[in-house]
């Protein structure tokens, strides 16, 4: 039996050439974030992360703002769905020019529709596994953890993976899973209780670490 703790990567580079890579802001949020777990007395008997650099360096961020020692062991089915191939099975040609706040709203209602065809095997994302693939490679990352760990389990991901973990914990909806992502903040927790049958959900999408009002401007989405 244990805990389970799901985090998604600080904020990376959202429109830049290079997304994957965490801001400043990003690597502040995932040291806070270490800090925080460690002053509330949590040590891990095992971590998890996928090999995306955002991931991968948020990991490194936690462990070094926390004093953590223990390596993360990578697990690729942890890393983050293609979002730029979705949107093109749905908008094939670039975003016309206009402001960054018209850019953002419609990256993410193109994001929307492109996941919601995917999720139900209407489109197939160029260079990437079916949703049914994606979602399983998720599963049994679960399902590993279930069956070899035991005590607090750190695990470093995306919005997606981690939502496609609490949508199969809950057995939602496609439609679910999808809002339950775009609604999931940058070094956010979720907590799942595991057994060796089972994970259930305990909190989702918490910043117990950004509480503070002195941080509030912390507190980001992509």
């Amino acid at each position: 039996m244990g805990t389970l703790y799901l985090v998604r990567h600080g904020q990376a580079s959202f429109g830049a050439a290079d997304y994957d890579q965490l801001s400043e802001l990003g690597a502040k949020q995932s040291a806070r974030l270490g800090q925080y777990l460690a002053a509330k007395g949590l040590s891990f008997s095992a971590a998890l992360c996928g090999t995306l650099r955002r991931q991968v360096d948020t990991f490194d961020g936690i462990a070094q703002g926390g004093g953590y020692t223990l390596a993360a062991q990578p697990w690729p089915a942890l890393n983050e769905f293609d979002g730029e191939a979705i949107i093109a099975t749905v908008h094939p040609h670039p975003l016309e020019k206009s402001t960054e706040a018209q850019r953002y709203r419609e990256h993410f209602r193109l994001l929307r529709d492109g996941l919601r065809q995917w999720m139900n095997g209407v489109v197939s994302p160029q260079g990437m596994p079916s949703y049914q693939a994606f979602r399983q490679g998720v599963v049994e990352v679960l399902d590993h953890i279930r069956k070899h760990h035991e005590g607090n389990v750190l695990l470093v991901s995306s919005g997606g993976p981690i939502s496609t973990a609490v949508g199969h914990v809950l057995a939602t909806s496609p439609e679910t899973t999808i809002e339950l992502n775009l609604r999931i903040r940058n070094s956010s927790v979720t907590e799942f209780d595991f057994n060796p049958k089972r994970h259930n959900l305990v909190s989702y999408n918490g910043l117990p670490h950004l509480d503070q009002p002195e941080l509030a401007d912390w507190i980001t989405y992509s």
